[in-house]
């Protein structure tokens, strides 16, 4: 392995589209800790820690978790890359339904371009507004310095707007970083920024567990009380960390191949084609989506719900069946609408109908079965079985976190990013990028990472 890391960096474009790539995340990093002026830091971080293991302190966990941004310390960069996802999804779900996105989306390269310039200017419209509400729940909530408000204790008008600038500009900066890393460097640039954000609250999740065997001198067995850390604790974690990693990988390397065969061509006095392959059909075609939608559209029930418990026994009993943890009403909507958007976005990405006819057209056929429609058909149940399992692999992964969290009485920090969605994303962007590695590699002739010697 050393060896094979030897060869990455003796080679100069590779060395040094990684070096651009580590110097690219260095920057988001630096910019991820560098606040607004007009917020009072010291507030904000009281206020968080009042509302910990609150609505809105899930909230802004789930916020940073997918959109590589720190909310609750109200920095540049405080927004992340989640106005870009949410225009790019937004794009990508009307291109599907819209004829002229539809169109547009079929030029090619060209048609791709332009697309990408209508959710550039989308994105910067979203972080307009998001940041303008933003700001305004900060000087709701009382976080922002006195030398900023006027008499009547209101933010001023042009701070306002300074901080809303402020937070929109640095949102674009990283749009734009995520373009460059894919142009100059190597990987999925939104992807490593996500990525970077994970593993950089890593090591604070660590601190809370270690923390308590610390402070009690040594490690133990806990005697089974719920809440205590103790070597059992430490063993289901290390566990499930491994499991999790090597679920991904399986999953993700997971493949329904499909034989085809090719029609032989004469052309000539010889004659071409007529080979067997196969056509590969990935298990987890969505990837790590249904989770954000899923978890995403489960929070914004609890945050209201929460919010009107006061007013009615009602709500609080509806605020309960919503809360992340024992509820098994939580649990069982976050795995309907998990296996609703697997099927949902395989769906949007993957058409079996043009696959059928781009087989048609290139003169391949399935075993058994006709062209055109009977192949369309047959794709479309191979598809629906294989989503079926790579949806219940989702689930798993998403709910056992929780379950962990609730039996052995862990920080759901700690659960979350050492066996769960968090694990999942940074694993799978890590394979990803370890892949266009090694098609460098190949490319010269040297052996892939993943290869044996």
């Amino acid at each position: 392995m050393w060896e094979k890391l030897r060869v990455i960096f003796t080679i100069p474009e590779l060395r040094q589209k990684i070096l651009l790539t580590l110097f690219l995340l260095a920057i988001f990093r630096v910019g991820s800790w560098i606040p607004i002026v007009i917020v009072d830091q010291q507030k904000m971080t009281a206020f968080f820690s009042q509302q910990a293991n609150q609505g809105l302190s899930q909230v802004m966990q789930q916020v940073a978790l997918f959109s590589a941004s720190n909310v609750s310390q109200a920095t540049i960069f405080g927004l992340g890359i989640m106005p870009y996802i949410s225009a790019s999804i937004i794009f990508q779900l009307l291109a599907s339904v819209w004829p002229p996105l539809e169109r547009l989306q079929k030029e090619g390269e060209s048609g791709r371009k332009k697309i990408n310039e209508y959710t550039r200017y989308a994105t910067v419209v979203l972080c307009l507004g998001q940041s303008w509400f933003y700001v305004a729940q900060l000087a709701r909530g009382d976080m922002l310095r006195e030398q900023f408000l006027n008499s009547d204790r209101e933010l001023l008008l042009m701070w306002h707007i300074f901080a809303v600038v402020t937070m929109t500009c640095g949102s674009t900066f990283l749009m734009w970083l995520g373009e460059q890393i894919d142009e100059y460097g190597i990987g999925n640039g939104i992807s490593l920024l996500i990525m970077a954000g994970i593993l950089a609250q890593m090591p604070l999740a660590g601190y809370k567990l270690i923390d308590p065997l610390i402070k009690q001198g040594g490690i133990e067995l806990s005697g089974g009380g719920r809440g205590e850390i103790g070597v059992e604790t430490l063993l289901v974690l290390a566990a499930l960390f491994v499991g999790v990693v090597v679920g991904v990988v399986f999953i993700t390397q997971g493949q329904r191949r499909i034989p085809t065969q090719s029609a032989k061509h004469v052309r000539g006095r010889r004659v071409f084609g007529g080979g067997r392959n196969y056509l590969p059909l990935r298990v987890n075609q969505s990837g790590v989506m249904p989770i954000v939608f899923a978890s995403s559209l489960l929070l914004f029930p609890s945050i209201v719900f929460s919010g009107l418990q006061h007013y009615h026994p009602t709500f609080h009993t509806l605020a309960e069946m919503f809360s992340r943890g024992t509820s098994f009403v939580y649990n069982l909507l976050y795995v309907v609408l998990i296996y609703f958007f697997c099927y949902f976005w395989t769906a949007i990405t993957f058409n079996p109908k043009d696959m059928a006819n781009n087989l048609k057209d290139f003169g391949t056929f399935i075993p058994g079965y006709r062209p055109g429609k009977r192949t369309e058909d047959y794709l479309e149940k191979v598809m629906v079985r294989i989503t079926y399992v790579g949806a219940g692999f989702l689930s798993v992964v998403a709910i056992l976190p929780t379950v962990v969290s609730s039996a052995i009485g862990v920080d759901y920090a700690i659960a979350s990013f050492y066996g769960g969605t968090a694990l999942l994303i940074a694993v799978s962007v890590a394979f990803d990028l370890v892949q266009k590695i090694d098609s460098h590699l190949v490319m010269r002739n040297y052996r892939g990472l993943l290869e044996k010697s």
